[in-house]
């Protein structure tokens, strides 16, 4: 049951690329990173009022900065520079740039199956992003691999912090902090390049509003919260295969909303990427397993 609560978040966010290209094609990525992260963290705030003690703002400005005002930006950037489907199955190399960081970082030296099946990763998706066989926004692909250390930076901050700070304050600030960044990023970018924000606040439309709605309260606001709530109450691995939901998501919503095709090669690409970064969990299960029956 919890692999299925979490593939709830996990199918939100692998729908951002498409909903964005879809609902919002035209808008600057720092417009739409403050909107959808400084209106989440103030419902989260309205919801459950929290103030952080003195001593955790810097730590909670600098989760802020990475994990809200980078993370988002690089995120809209991708997604309106590459196909959906190539950025949900991209951004599932997290767990191979994590252990290669940790690595070299704290000297953790990952185990042969880990790093058997993040090498076939890396192999799978250099055939994948093969400029010979698609065409692909230079852009895109830099914002990508920003994003994963992002993710990687940002989760080994979090982490560190244990539990000395309540999650709920963690995610509210952090929101509330890192869409000020964006806001005010946002604003000086607009006045030095003002055509891009004052037609898609010229333009708006249903559409443009619907597409907020999604991101805000279904991508960000809901998916947090199951997120971070799940997160404590469920195992890595089993998260792991909830987890499964995002390419998926990023290549269905793909193919429904933009019409993205791809080639049967492709496809098989994909699907080899995501079964390679599922097999050590499913290994791992299965060891385990054999232990407990022996």
């Amino acid at each position: 049951m919890n692999v299925l609560l979490a593939m709830i978040p996990a199918f939100f966010w692998g729908t951002t690329y498409a909903m964005t290209q879809f609902t919002l094609p035209d808008w600057p990525p720092l417009l739409l990173g403050a909107l959808r992260a400084l209106p989440a963290g103030l419902i989260l705030l309205a919801i459950k009022p929290t103030l952080p003690q003195r001593q955790d703002w810097s730590i909670l400005l600098k989760l802020g900065f990475i994990n809200i005002a980078a993370f988002f930006s690089l995120i809209f950037v991708m997604a309106l520079t590459l196909p959906s489907a190539i950025s949900g199955v991209g951004m599932i190399s997290v767990p191979v740039f994590a252990m290669l960081f940790h690595w070299m970082v704290s000297k953790r030296r990952p185990g042969k199956i880990p790093s058997f099946f993040g090498a076939l990763l890396i192999i799978l998706a250099w055939f994948l992003f093969d400029p010979n066989a698609i065409s692909l926004n230079p852009i895109g692909l830099l914002a990508m691999l920003a994003a994963i250390g992002c993710i990687i930076v940002g989760s080994t901050i979090t982490k560190a912090l244990g539990n000395r700070i309540h999650w709920w304050t963690v995610l509210t600030w952090q929101l509330i902090l890192g869409g000020a960044i964006l806001t005010l990023v946002a604003f000086v970018h607009s006045l030095v390049e003002p055509q891009s924000y004052i037609e898609s606040i010229s333009h708006f439309s249903l559409n443009n509003a619907l597409g907020l709605i999604w991101i805000i309260l279904l991508n960000t606001v809901l998916g947090y919260i199951m997120y971070v709530w799940l997160l404590q109450r469920m195992s890595v691995v089993d998260f792991t295969f909830g987890g499964i939901a995002n390419p998926v998501a990023g290549i269905v919503a793909g193919m429904v909303l933009l019409n993205e095709t791809f080639t049967p090669h492709q496809y098989l690409l994909m699907t080899g990427m995501i079964l390679a970064s599922l097999m050590p969990q499913i290994i791992e299960i299965i060891n385990k397993k054999k232990v407990e029956r022996y």
